[in-house]
């Protein structure tokens, strides 16, 4: 058993032994089921957006190091599902896209050097620490000249630049190949269904327009020997049913069957609906990420924990938090929000402080290996949110987020109980074999 609570950080606690159940549980008790599965898992993770890599970039070497090996190494927290940007997010420290300017069609400017100075650097030292790094991709904005209104800040996609942005893609994929850094997956669009009032790299989407571009670019990756996926969507719960109207489209069913989910409005129960419709597609968690400027910035891990456990239990496969690391003030920052890294590294003193989403994510990172099973786990308590894991070494594990009262929890399997107790605003993992 590992315990968060206000005196721990994923600290081991005293096992708890199983005993032969003496009868049906007659209070607060949660019941295993082993043999109803659901999704397997990919892993948790975060964003190495521009800000986080510079970031990571004005640590010591030997401080990196350190860190890397805390937050990547399989031994550790074991971070393992990243994202990267394609271009600027608002988490940057200027705007900009690989082929701003002009109109250029045939993308004769186009050039990932920026990128060199410190992104590609810091992910090549990220997935020398964990080689099964799996990194998904995802632009902000396309370049200006593509856009209504042809800024980066804003506007909306035109739909005469599709196949032109498509090559894009393709261009990005294999410059970032060449330099070590191989994407497993990618998003038409960051969050397709605002242009945040042009505050930032932003762009919307119409739905027919995703779908036309899915149509060709998944034609096009396989032209040029690419084996990327493409996620659709990647914004948020409420936006369910444009998920399923983009899945009803048998063309793009052909080079996509997956969709990314964001967790700023709605509630993850709307997943449930698309997987309902569509069972056989995957579903990912692909952005969330704490206010700097909450006083339980540090602290929250109950409600981070409890979070990931109603994301999982809506088949998402993966949880990808925001930005790795930002500064004490959640810089660098073009954007309006104010959102803290998993981790802070202060601008001065380079103290690295873990945020209260860094001790929950170690809660399911550590013991929830890639290829592990969702098992079933079923009792309403209130306050208690729960999930259970089966992974590929058959060694089970059980997630429990206690927000309220302090608690003694039955965990009932078949023959077998035991008895947890659990202290108010606590995460618990017990693992077993």
């Amino acid at each position: 058993m590992w315990i968060t609570d206000q005196e721990r950080r994923c600290a081991a606690a005293p096992s708890i032994p199983w005993k032969k159940a003496s009868s049906a549980p007659s209070g607060p008790a949660i019941t295993l089921d082993p043999n109803k599965k659901f999704q397997p898992i990919l892993g948790f993770g975060g964003a190495f957006t521009d800000a986080a890599c510079y970031t990571f970039n004005r640590l010591e070497p030997t401080a990196r190091e350190k860190l890397f090996h805390e937050m990547f190494s399989p031994a550790e927290l074991g971070l393992n599902v990243c994202r990267t940007c394609i271009g600027a997010s608002d988490y940057s420290t200027e705007a900009y896209t690989y082929d701003e300017g002009d109109a250029d069609p045939e993308l004769r400017r186009f050039s990932i050097e920026r990128d060199r100075k410190y992104i590609l650097p810091v992910l090549r030292q990220a997935r020398s620490v964990n080689p099964d790094l799996f990194l998904f991709s995802s632009p902000w904005t396309p370049p200006g000249w593509m856009k209504s209104g042809g800024s980066m800040l804003g506007g909306s996609m035109r739909r005469r630049y599709l196949q032109v942005y498509a090559q894009y893609f393709v261009k990005f994929l294999q410059a970032y190949a060449a330099d070590g850094i191989p994407v497993q997956a990618v998003t038409p669009q960051n969050e397709v269904d605002t242009d945040q009032d042009g505050k930032m790299p932003a762009c919307i989407w119409a739905q027919e327009y995703e779908i036309e571009f899915v149509r060709k670019l998944g034609p096009l990756l396989k032209q040029n020997g690419l084996e990327t996926k493409i996620w659709i969507l990647d914004h948020n719960y409420n936006l369910w049913g444009r998920a399923i109207g983009e899945l009803e489209d048998r063309e793009l069913r052909q080079y996509c069957n997956a969709v990314a989910w964001h967790g700023y409005v709605g509630q993850p129960a709307m997943m449930t609906r698309v997987h309902d419709e569509y069972p056989e597609v995957s579903m990912y968690w692909t952005e969330g990420g704490p206010d700097y400027t909450s006083p339980d910035y540090l602290t929250d891990w109950t409600k981070w924990a409890s979070n990931f456990s109603n994301i999982l239990r809506n088949w998402c496969q993966s949880i990808t938090a925001w930005n790795l690391a930002l500064d004490e003030v959640g810089k660098p920052n073009i954007g309006p929000f104010p959102c803290g890294g998993i981790v802070s590294i202060h601008s001065q003193s380079k103290e690295i402080t873990r945020s209260g989403q860094f001790w929950a994510l170690a809660h399911f990172s550590r013991f929830v290996r890639r290829g592990a099973i969702r098992l079933d786990s079923q009792g309403t308590i209130t306050g208690l949110d729960h999930v259970a894991f089966q992974n590929p070494d058959g060694k089970r594990s059980l997630v429990l987020s206690n927000s309220i009262n302090d608690q003694t929890v039955l965990l009932q399997q078949g023959g077998m109980q035991a008895e947890l107790p659990l202290k108010k605003d606590s995460v618990a993992t017990l693992v077993w074999t």
